[in-house]
């Protein structure tokens, strides 16, 4: 701020830093807005009116922000000045208070002096303001109904003695003069409250404790603690940005690391104070909170926050008595061994010192709302209301919040109290490589497990995820053993897991290379208990059990002691050691083991749980005729119940591992464990019939198409569930009868979260696909794996759509090598990725080799004029290409020379955008050559460069022998009225332009008017 004091103290520079102003204004709390308000008071700069215009309770920091900025700025270059000083006053507000004598305790005009002195005034009356509102009540200067107002509990202690000097400002009996001389003889703390010895002890034992939680990453299976600074790897962490708003072309979403966690880069909503981070099951969110949790503890990051709070969404579900927020912040995480009261009003009073994380919020049973507003932070309330009024800022305004959250879970009332949102994408491909390596330093195991990878492409394709990477490490023995070709599905992983468990507590002579049927079937009534408990858990939202719910279970402790059941990692206040699944992806595993294995269930049953899947309507509106149920305690009517009340995002993980249970490849495992395998033949059946029904059903729910228009489908999460079974169950013939009646020319799955996993689903099967479809892609995580993963459906493929997906050019280059083989690939969108030079040789031949390819769009990538060179040598041979898009990339002068010389005789290209590239008139002037001879090109983009006048001259002058042009852009080009002159002077002898576009160039108002009476084609 002191840098930039000097050239803010002018009108002109205030008003041109305006929204650092405001940023710096709504940064800190209510408490810091207040206490400039208090200087510019005393100062006069602001009259008594204009404070209370900027006091008005409930309204957002941000817009009385904006009206002191605008009040300030009235009043001339002096108060502009003077609120640069009251801002580095309240930011200096941590000095020692030596305040005796500074006024008048006798004076004449005690209303002025409590105006004059009100920053050491509020400062004094901090830590006594209960006591003196006491006083001037019995004394009978205030009534009760004023006391009440002022001790409101929205209200701060120094928000308190504001109210009491506002009310002394305007009573005429005798209360100004009488605070003026009591609160001189009030005692002068030493400090402020920062310095408190209770407060100081409260933060080392938060500390401590946050330290000792998040210091050792527990595996998923518990059986060791490995040190997180050694292992942790940072997954792609992606700001979630307003797609479709006006403005200049979208860059690709910015990739933060976890230090960056409350910049202000992708806010959706300044007044909030809730960071969302989403991220799909086995991402990583609740270790990347515990290194958050780390960092703050160790005093290396995050140390704006003096306390922090680490909450358990599904720990939290389990309170069931009231809470207050001093409860949940003292008995539910870290109590005050002294000073509880001392603290609790600390904390109050600086709420932006604090920072409470939730880790899972999709795994807390009770659905967001604001409708029940709670405001007192002493008076209890239900959990849930309590976390709603956290995260809306009615309770603890100004302290953040950390929220995670698989995406389902995560609804647009929930949306409007975030002030940012980032989307966790798991591991990059280096990424994956940096897990392993540090999870195995033994010589060559890291080494040798990378290769497998790479050379088992559906395997590294579920690596992407955390959770995955994990059981690779876990079971890294058996794959290095047995090779990992044969794993494909996310089914396959989880086998895999129970081996290597089931191993782990077999005889140490147990053959190491498959589960076997005597494995299995030795530990089932273990593996059938684990999974009623967790079919049990899923149906009543409950993922954390206690001892009472184990032993009502029948689990023993032979059955924890296979693994999959460990310590939950926080433990809420009075519950004895409860446990929880490694994982919420284990729980639905073993909830689908149940319902394939138990010989209680009808196989109609799984309908039930295929339901939850349903499109076309509500994922609610799960409820089946009442003829189902009728109030039978049988086990079956249970297991309904239960399908009927569970998350449906927990049930479309469900349903997808009971599909791989049940297909070909496992089915003669598990038939060796069932008793019937007829019983086990009629549920492949019934979960075959309702994958298909499903399937068609959707398919039949797709509106016609418009006349004229390709008819398309923009697909939902649960089609894309759907898709992910389908794969699960590897049956060809039933993936080729499901497609069938996909009838669309166009096929969206736009923010759909698809991954690699979910690319290799989709391709299995669309590949089965009559006609050629248009693929759109855009806003997902496919990435490099996933574009390998897509490669069997490039067949189809009339178009691919693959915005802002985190590809490189590695993936790129892959994707050209195959597409070169079939005809149908007619158009590549790729704007918004890591594309660089390096993939240009490969677009190269594209279109050399593809005589029949429509349209390449590479905007918003990082190729150069070395890319471009490269490129225009595949241009010459081309005489298909409609559509070259290059915006936003930086091909300079010299790439916009290779590309018109490689144009200049093209035969088809109706459209070209180089917006954004650094083009001089240089370029212009190339480009202008190839205007002379192209009698093609209908529209030419070159928005954002720097011609200047000199190359719309050239433009002006190529224009003049060209008659195909029909909109020609040069909006912010730094052009005058003289380059504007000779392109009027070109339009009058060219009929065949419509449009020039010259917005935000540097024509004065006059000018604007001229030019537009000149000819309506300049749009200005």
């Amino acid at each position: 701020l002191s840098s930039s004091g000097c050239e803010m103290c002018t009108q002109e520079g205030f008003q041109a830093k305006r929204s650092q102003l405001v940023g710096l204004l709504v940064s800190g709390s209510l408490e810091g807005f207040e206490g400039v308000l208090d200087w510019l008071l005393s100062w006069e700069v602001l009259s008594w009116e204009d404070y209370e215009s900027l006091s008005v309770l409930g309204q957002p920091l941000s817009h009385l922000a904006r009206r002191l900025l605008d009040t300030v700025w009235n009043k001339g270059a002096w108060g502009c000045e003077q609120l640069m000083a009251a801002v580095q006053e309240a930011q200096a507000d941590s000095r020692p208070l030596e305040l005796r004598g500074l006024w008048d305790p006798h004076s004449r005009c005690p209303a002025r002096d409590l105006q004059s002195h009100r920053p050491a005034i509020v400062r004094r009356l901090y830590s006594h303001v209960e006591g003196v509102l006491d006083l001037v009540q019995e004394r009978g200067f205030v009534s009760q109904y004023e006391c009440d107002g002022i001790r409101l509990p929205i209200f701060t202690s120094s928000q308190r003695a504001r109210r009491l000097l506002d009310l002394a400002t305007v009573k005429t009996n005798g209360l100004a003069a009488f605070l003026l001389q009591h609160v001189q003889e009030l005692p002068v703390p030493s400090a402020l409250p920062f310095e408190d010895a209770a407060c100081k002890k409260y933060m080392s034992k938060l500390k401590s404790m946050v330290s000792a939680q998040s210091r050792f990453l527990s595996t998923y299976d518990g059986a060791e603690n490995l040190c997180l600074e050694d292992i942790y790897t940072e997954n792609v962490l992606e700001v979630r940005t307003n797609i479709g708003m006006a403005g200049p072309p979208q860059q690709s979403p910015a990739t933060l690391g976890l230090e960056e966690l409350f910049s202000s880069q992708g806010c959706l909503n300044e007044d909030a104070d809730t960071v969302l981070v989403v991220g799909e099951a086995g991402s990583g969110k609740s270790t990347l909170l515990q290194q958050l949790h780390f960092l703050w503890a160790a005093g290396r990051d995050f140390q704006e926050f003096l306390f922090v709070f680490p909450f358990s969404c599904r720990q939290l579900q389990c309170v069931a008595k009231p809470l207050s927020v001093r409860t949940l912040l003292f008995e539910h995480c870290c109590w005050p061994d002294v000073g509880q009261q001392d603290v609790f009003q600390f904390l109050l009073d600086h709420p932006d010192r604090v920072l409470l994380t939730f880790d899972g919020f999709d795994e807390f049973r009770f659905r967001f709302t604001d409708r029940e507003r709670h405001c007192s932070p002493t008076d209890p309330t239900s959990v849930q209301n309590l976390l709603f009024n956290l995260l809306q800022g009615n309770l603890l305004k100004n302290a953040r919040k950390v929220l995670t959250s698989r995406p389902d879970a995560v609804t647009a009332f929930l949306r409007k109290y975030v002030c940012r949102e980032l989307h966790l994408r798991g591991f990059s491909e280096e990424g994956i490589e940096l897990y392993m390596r540090r999870h195995h330093r033994e010589p060559g195991v890291a080494d040798r497990l990378i290769c497998l990878l790479k050379a088992t492409s559906a395997l590294h394709g579920l690596c992407y995820l955390p959770v995955f990477s994990w059981i690779v490490s876990r079971c890294h023995q058996e794959l290095l053993l047995q090779g990992g070709g044969s794993l494909k599905t996310t089914t396959d992983m989880y086998l895999l897991i129970l081996q290597h468990f089931l191993l782990h507590t077999s005889p140490p002579d147990t053959d190491p290379r498959g589960p076997g049927p005597s494995l299995l079937r030795g530990r089932l009534p273990t593996l059938l208990r684990l999974g009623h408990l967790a079919l049990w858990g899923l149906g009543t939202c409950c993922y954390v059990f206690s001892a009472k719910q184990l032993q009502a279970a029948q689990v023993d402790t032979d059955d924890i002691a296979l693994g999959f059941l460990v310590r939950a990692k926080s433990v809420v206040l009075g519950s004895s050691a409860p446990l929880e699944f490694l994982h919420i992806t284990f729980q639905c595993f073993f909830a689908a083991f149940y319902l394939v294995l138990s010989s209680d269930l009808p196989p109609t049953t799984l309908r039930h749980l295929f339901n939850c899947c349903r499109t076309g309507g509500s994922l609610l509106a799960r409820l089946l005729p009442a003829l189902c149920i009728q109030r039978s305690e049988s086990k079956e009517s249970s297991v309904v119940a239960w399908l009927q009340k569970a998350e449906p995002h927990n049930l479309q993980i469900t349903a997808a591992f009971l599909a791989g249970l049940l297909s070909r490849e496992h089915r003669g495992l598990l038939a060796e464990c069932q008793a019937s395998e007829k019983a086990l033949l009629q549920r492949h059946t019934c979960a075959r019939w309702c994958l298909a029904r499903s399937l068609r059903k959707y398919f039949h729910s797709i509106p016609p198409g418009v006349p004229g228009e390709a008819k398309s489908m923009h697909a939902m999460p649960g089609f894309l569930w759907l898709i992910r079974s389908l794969y699960e169950m590897q049956e060809e013939r039933l993936a080729r009868e499901a497609v069938r009646g996909l009838d669309v020319e166009h096929l969206k799955l736009t923010f759909c979260g698809v991954g690699p996993a979910e690319c290799a689903a989709l391709a299995f099967a669309l590949q089965h696909l009559r006609q050629p479809v248009a693929l759109q892609l855009d806003y997902n995580s496919v990435g490099d794996i996933g574009v390998e993963q897509l490669l069997p459906c490039l067949g189809v493929c009339k178009a691919l759509y693959l915005r802002d997906n985190n590809i490189s050019d590695r993936g790129i280059c892959k994707l050209i090598e195959h597409a070169l083989h079939f005809e149908q690939l007619q158009k590549l969108a790729l704007f918004n990725n890591k594309l660089t030079d390096g993939c240009a040789r490969s677009m190269a031949e594209l279109l050399a080799r593809k005589q029949n390819f429509l349209a390449l769009r590479l905007g918003n990538n990082h190729i150069t004029a070395v890319g471009a060179e490269v490129l225009a040598q595949g241009l010459r041979d081309n005489c298909s290409l409609q559509f070259l898009g290059f915006w936003g990339n930086r091909v300079g002068d010299k790439g916009a020379q290779a590309l018109a010389e490689a144009l200049s005789d093209h035969q088809s290209l109706k459209w070209l955008s180089l917006v954004g590239n650094s083009i001089g008139s240089v370029g212009a002037q190339a480009l202008a050559r190839m205007l002379e001879k192209n009698m093609v090109l209908e529209e030419l983009c070159l928005e954002e460069n720097h011609l200047h006048d000199e190359g719309v001259c050239f433009l002006a002058e190529g224009l003049k022998r060209n008659s195909s042009l029909k909109v020609l852009k040069l909006s912010n080009n730094s052009i005058t009225y003289a380059g504007a002159e000779a392109l009027l002077q070109t339009l009058e002898r060219n009929n065949t332009i419509l449009e020039v576009w010259l917005r935000g160039n540097t024509f004065s108002p006059e000018e604007i008017e001229t030019l537009s009476h000149k000819d309506t084609r300049l749009l200005l």
